[in-house]
């Protein structure tokens, strides 16, 4: 690893649960390269289950202190700095707490399991990774447990981009450049053109009366984009950053779930304006439909809000 990352102070929030200590390995890993500063949280819940993933849930702070001190001693045994806070006072909004420590501590990067809410509720309600995000923390790293497997140690070979073609939405792209030299990874970038099959909104509907013009609107995209990706590759490997790009047409969320898949992919970095669950559906959240259906480590960083571009 040539470069340290560029994240100083990292959170990272645990319930006690086995499969939140997924984030272990990754937070180990990131916080040696980047000799950041990682803190330990547990949020007291109210009214909180007496199991969680078939373990029982710690309800007190003293619980909560002795579980995160052995965490503690584990990161600190590999070198990493490490604090450990425990949130006494009661909370309901999980989200909203962990959210304001970010504020109060400076972090600026979260680093979570993405175990809980599940199918519908999920869905709709959103993630507390995504709240989080909606909120207003700037980046967000989600590892993905696997029930039954021990944990998985940290790979970052590959690293996929997807990328829309702006400019101002593309935070995600100095972050993967700076982690890809970091740990002497691949970057592979990805654009993704919808077809006429796969408009949806608005586009759809003109699709629909104007097919023909439609088509060559999305075939000068595709042009557009290769311009762009060009540019981006030249800028890569002027800074020593393998890279390559690639365009593809379909359905973004899934082409990129298949795309990662193929190239057996690390981690997937990309931009997020942070709507949560049906806000985020309704609006064609690729990040969301990301973030939902995939079993690879994803960062997402906080794109300036949509109001804020027009």
């Amino acid at each position: 690893m040539d470069q340290p990352v560029a994240h100083k102070s990292f959170l990272v929030p645990l319930d006690g649960s086995h499969l939140a200590e997924a984030v272990l390995p990754a937070t180990a890993s990131l916080a040696s390269s980047s000799h950041a500063l990682v803190t330990l949280l547990h949020v007291i819940e109210l009214r909180a289950p007496a199991t969680i993933h078939g373990e029982r849930h710690l309800r007190n702070a003293t619980e909560a202190s002795a579980y995160l001190e052995s965490v503690a001693s584990r990161l600190r045994a590999g070198g990493v700095t490490v604090e450990c806070h425990v949130h006494e006072d009661g909370e309901y909004n999980v989200a909203q707490c962990i959210f304001e420590h970010t504020q109060e501590l400076k972090c600026d990067l979260v680093i979570m399991c993405t175990h809980g809410n599940s199918g519908l509720r999920g869905l709709l309600f959103g993630s507390i990774a995504q709240q989080i995000l909606q909120r207003g923390a700037s980046s967000i790293l989600l590892v993905f447990p696997h029930e039954g497997r021990s944990v998985m140690p940290f790979e970052l070979q590959r690293i996929l981009v997807p990328l829309d073609g702006v400019v101002a939405h593309e935070p995600a792209l100095p972050a993967a450049m700076e982690l890809a030299g970091a740990f002497q990874a691949t970057l592979h970038l990805a654009l993704v053109i919808p077809t006429l099959a796969t408009l949806s909104g608005g586009q759809a509907v003109s699709g629909m009366l104007l097919p023909t013009t439609t088509r060559a609107v999305l075939d000068q995209a595709q042009q557009e984009a290769r311009e762009y990706l060009d540019q981006i590759l030249i800028q890569c490997h002027s800074e020593g950053v393998s890279a390559t790009a690639e365009i593809l047409r379909g359905d973004a969320a899934p082409m990129v779930l298949r795309l990662a898949e193929r190239l057996n992919i690390d981690l997937i970095v990309m931009a997020s304006h942070g709507r949560a669950g049906l806000d985020a559906l309704l609006a064609g959240s690729v990040a969301a439909r990301i973030a939902g259906r995939m079993e690879r480590a994803l960062l997402l960083m906080r794109a300036e809000p949509l109001e804020a571009q027009r």
